[in-house]
C-alpha cells in the first residue's frame, strides 16, 4: 500500500514524502517535480522514483522528446539490490520499449551504462541527470559514475519507466501525475 502524505510548510510550498522520505517539490532552479512513486516487486518496495522536469507534463511520449533538463532519482528502499539485478533490469527495460534497430543503434552507450552500476544499499540514491549539452550523467550513491552522451540514449532509459512497456504501470501513473 502507497502511503502520501502532504506537509504544509507554508501557504504555498509542500513537500511531498513517501515511505518516511522527503521528495523536493523542485532540484535547483529548473527542475519541478513531475512525479514520484514507489517501485514494488514480490510485495518488497525496490526504490522510490521520481521524475524531475523543467516543464512538467502528464504526456510520455511529450516527456521522452522534448529537449531540456530531467531527472529520475531513485531512492533505494530494499536492503541491497545487487549488480547485476540492476544491469539485468535496464537491460530488460531497454529490451522491451525498444525496437531491435534502436537496440542494436545503442548497445555501445547501453554496455557503458551498465559498467557504472554497483551494489546498492537502504538510503543510496542512484540520480540520472540528463542535460542537453552533456547526457545522461549517472551519480551513485554520491559518487560521480560517468556520463552516456545523446538525446536518444536518455529517451530510451526514461522509457523503462514511462515508455509503452514500463516496469510498472501504476509507477508510470505516479511518474506522470495522472494518480
Amino acid at each position: 500500500i502507497m502511503c502520501f502524505v502532504f506537509l504544509f510548510y507554508s501557504t504555498t510550498a509542500t513537500a511531498l514524502e513517501i515511505e518516511n522520505v522527503t521528495i523536493p517539490e523542485t532540484i535547483g532552479t529548473d527542475l519541478q517535480l513531475n512525479g514520484a512513486g514507489i517501485r514494488s516487486k514480490f510485495f518488497f518496495n525496490i526504490y522510490i522514483a521520481e521524475l524531475y522536469l523543467e516543464h512538467p507534463s502528464a504526456n510520455a511520449k511529450e516527456i521522452l522528446t522534448t529537449s531540456g533538463k530531467k531527472r529520475m532519482t531513485m531512492h533505494i528502499l530494499y536492503d541491497t539490490v545487487g549488480k547485476e539485478k540492476l544491469t539485468d533490469g535496464w537491460n530488460e527495460g531497454f529490451a522491451t520499449n525498444l525496437s531491435s534497430g534502436q537496440l542494436h543503434d545503442l548497445q555501445t552507450q547501453i554496455q557503458a551504462f551498465n559498467t557504472f552500476f554497483v551494489d546498492v544499499h537502504e538510503g543510496d540514491e542512484i540520480i540520472l541527470d540528463y542535460t542537453p549539452e552533456n547526457g545522461t550523467t549517472v551519480t551513485i550513491a554520491e559518487d560521480l559514475k560517468g556520463t552516456i552522451k545523446g538525446a536518444s540514449f536518455n529517451q530510451a532509459l526514461l522509457s523503462i519507466w514511462i515508455g509503452d512497456a514500463p516496469v510498472s504501470d501504476n509507477l508510470r501513473e505516479d511518474l506522470l501525475g495522472i494518480h
